[in-house]
Parts: structure tokens; sequence; C-alpha cells
């Protein structure tokens, strides 16, 4: 099995960004890097390295911030650490386990790498660059750690993994749709039109896009618990609602699938 990598740089409304992408056969992963203002947000996977060590080399950037510790935004932090000495700054419960060997997945390793150890201090709630306050909104659901990133001045959300798509068709095993959508919620109460996507890249229009995710998510929690009050359990329900399978569901040995969404909707609606 070989694993193709490739890259491509670019700027939009001021923002620099890279684009990582690894692919085996029919299964394709992707993911972003920004930078703005002397920030850098992400850093990618080690298994990109070498097709973002030219982005890097090329930012102008102080300080580096990471939406979570998962690999495939956290795989470069030792790079960026050890050949330009630039302070990382992250949600302070992920700082432990980025301090020590990577543990996760072969699957995960395989298409990602494996994340080096790293460094990192407590972002806060907000933060400062060159030109702009920023406010860090804790936005857990896909990871607990997660957070996004709003630029006070230019009114730009940088929101991790809490976009990607508007209709979510399968998540990790031990992400939550009840949180996402709190999550979710709790960003719409800020003021933002772009939104930039670790997965999705640019999105113009941000606000309602994130709009059209929430009132997705809140439907297929509607959905699945009106089946489930009807006596449906979780397989039943699953069978109803999603019909199409993913090839990272195999790849994966059900990691990613989408019974985690029905899951994790009935579980927390027994609480």
């Amino acid at each position: 099995m070989i694993l193709k990598t490739t890259s491509m740089q670019g700027e939009v409304s001021n923002v620099r960004f890279v684009n990582g992408v690894v692919r085996l056969n029919s299964v394709k992963l992707n993911v972003f890097c920004f930078e703005t203002d002397g920030v850098l947000i992400d850093t990618g996977s080690q298994s990109l390295a070498e097709e973002f060590n030219a982005f890097f080399s090329q930012a102008d950037v102080d300080q580096v911030v990471i939406t979570h510790a998962h690999e495939d935004h956290s795989g470069g932090a030792n790079y960026l650490q050890t050949k330009f000495g630039l302070p990382i700054f992250m949600n302070e419960m992920a700082i432990e386990e980025c301090a020590r060997k990577a543990d996760y997945p072969f699957y995960r390793k395989f298409f990602w790498g494996r994340r080096k150890p790293f460094e990192a201090e407590p972002i806060g709630n907000s933060f400062k660059s060159r030109n702009a306050d920023w406010t860090v909104i804790a936005t857990p659901g896909h990871a607990t750690d997660h957070l996004a990133f709003l630029n006070k001045e230019t009114g730009q959300l940088f929101t991790g993994d809490l976009y990607i798509h508007p209709k979510t068709k399968l998540i990790l095993r031990d992400e939550s749709i009840p949180t996402i959508i709190r999550s979710i919620e709790r960003t719409l109460s800020y003021d933002f039109e772009e939104l930039f996507c670790c997965h999705a890249g640019y999105v113009k229009d941000g606000r309602v896009a994130l709009q059209k995710k929430l009132t997705h998510l809140q439907e297929l929690q509607e959905k699945t618990l009106a089946l489930h009050k009807k006596g449906y359990d979780v397989r039943e329900i699953h069978k109803r609602i999603f019909a199409k399978k993913y090839p990272i569901t195999l790849f994966s040995f059900g990691e990613w699938h989408s019974i985690h969404i029905i899951r994790s909707i009935v579980n927390e609606g027994n609480e």
C-alpha cells in the first residue's frame, strides 16, 4: 500500500493557507493550516511534514495556536518548535498528552504519521496577535479539548473541526452530537461572517453555513429521539437514517461510523 501526499498553497481574504492531501486508493483525507497576522493556526500532520515545510519556512509568524490535539492538527508542532523556536498554545487539558509519545490507533498513524512530542502553553480565554484581539471559544464535541478562534478585528472565525460539512455523515466513536450542537450554538452567539475550516477550507458565508449545520444536527437529533421513543434501538434507528457506507469505516475498524451519531444522541437522551 503506497500512501500519496500532495499539497497546495494559497491566500484568501488576507489569510495564507496550505492544504495537504493524504490518499490511499479511494480514501482521501485532507487538512488545512492557516496563517494570519503573525499567527499560525494548526500545524497539519507528521505525514505531511515535507509537503508543509515550504509553507512553514515562508510563514511570518510569532506564535502557533492549535484547535485540538488530534494528530492531523498538531503533527507539525514539534518541527515548528525545534526548527523555529515558536511558542505553541492550546487547550490546557491537552498539554500533558501532547508532551508524551503519541498514542492512537494504527490506521491513524498510517495516514497522519506519528506525532512527535512537543511542549505547549495554556491559551486561556483570549490572546493577542500583531493587530488584533482574539476570543478563544470552547467548542467540545469532536474532542474534549476542541477550541475555535475568533479574530475580533476582522470577524474571521477559525473553527478547527467544528464545521467540516453542513451535513454530518459519520463521526468518531468518542464524539457527541448533543455536545457539538451546544458548541455550535455557543459559537453562533459571536459576531463573525467568514469561516476557516481545517478540512473544508475557506467558507465565505460562514455564519450561514454553520447555522445550516446546526439545523441539520437538530433535525437529526429530533428524528433519532422520536424513533427511540417509539421503541427502536440504536441499530434499528441507524438502519432507518443512514443507508450509505464509507471506506473510512472499514479502514478505521469502526472508529469512524455513522452509528456513533445515533448512539451519542440516544445515550444523552437516556441520561
